[in-house]
């Protein structure tokens, strides 16, 4: 049975354009969508818009999801493609722009849950720094919904700062170590968006495990961002994700390949191109380009691992013994 919307909403704002537009693409989501869209709802900042893509999904899901448009219209709005196709997360999202009115975007997938201040939080920063193409904060992954312990990852090499273009892309997964944000997390100007040219489409499948990389690796060369030490998202972690399903299926190399040889072709098209940039994808690349040399320098680097840990281990014996 689908789910009533209970929350009592008020929509006190005028009727010219929200300042947020909220995009929440969804696929066969009947488990969790409801607490999605209620994390957004009791935001303190009030000024937006939630528009839910439906991405071809079953009854359940597009019954859920119109039952809350049509509870808290105008504030909440239900899209779906031609036809109610499955078309994939980053055409939704690109759906969701298209119709978006709003100065900044966010976005929230249907299984995760937005804090309270999330966006009045994430709004004063942008305010406070105009020049900013995007802001997010640490993630909570999120695993005590299902009797797991949490953990809170950090997003970034550095926080509360702005980091100018291209630090970004060199510091953060998929070419540097520091990690990526969840979209879930995201607010940016839509005109950055818009320079940016969106989400990539043919980021499908597997991988989709990309279609948020592209996007985020455009928005680093376009734009400064900002990384704060604050935790706004209960990013779900479940055996259905993405991650999970191409970590299980044992195609992370080859999504990752597909990624890798994207942005060498995206960073042609870039009018200002970045050196270190292209060092950083020719340095990630090189194990692909060279398997063979990679694999013997990767078994190299395990025995000399394990060599240095035993040493390390006779040593302490040594002087415990001395």
């Amino acid at each position: 049975m689908t789910p009533a919307p209970t929350r009592t909403f008020d929509d006190t704002r005028p009727a010219a354009a929200p300042r947020v537009s909220v995009i929440a693409p969804f696929l066969n989501a009947e488990r969790f969508i409801a607490e999605a869209i209620e994390s957004v709802l009791a935001q303190d900042f009030r000024d937006f818009e939630l528009i839910l893509i439906d991405d071809g999904s079953t009854r359940e899901s597009a019954e859920i999801a119109r039952a809350y448009a049509a509870r808290y219209a105008p504030v909440i709005r239900y899209v779906e493609h031609d036809g109610h196709r499955n078309r994939g997360t980053a055409a939704s999202r690109n759906l969701g722009l298209a119709v978006a009115r709003g100065e900044l975007v966010a976005f929230i997938d249907a299984d995760d849950v937005w804090a309270p201040t999330k966006l009045a939080d994430q709004v004063a920063i942008m305010d406070a720094h105009p020049e900013l193409g995007m802001v997010c904060g640490a993630a909570r992954y999120w695993r005590s919904w299902n009797g797991g312990t949490d953990v809170i990852v950090p997003t970034g090499h550095v926080v509360n700062v702005v980091v100018p273009p291209p630090q970004a892309a060199l510091a953060l997964y998929p070419l540097g170590k520091a990690a990526s944000p969840c979209p879930s997390d995201l607010l940016l100007r839509h005109d950055v968006v818009d320079r940016s040219g969106g989400f990539e489409e043919h980021f499908t499948g597997a991988r989709q495990l990309y279609e948020d990389q592209t996007f985020l690796a455009k928005v680093y060369l376009a734009a400064p961002v900002y990384f704060s030490d604050r935790v706004w998202i209960n990013y779900r972690e479940h055996a259905e994700s993405c991650i999970a399903t191409v970590a299980r299926d044992g195609r992370y190399d080859e999504v990752r390949l597909y990624f890798l040889r994207w942005f060498e072709r995206y960073l042609t098209t870039v009018p200002h191109p970045h050196p270190e940039v292209q060092a950083a994808l020719d340095r990630s690349l090189w194990r692909f380009h060279h398997p063979v040399l990679y694999a013997a320098a990767h078994r190299s680097s395990a025995i000399l691992q394990t060599a240095q840990r035993v040493a390390g281990r006779l040593k302490k014996a040594i002087t415990m013994n001395a």
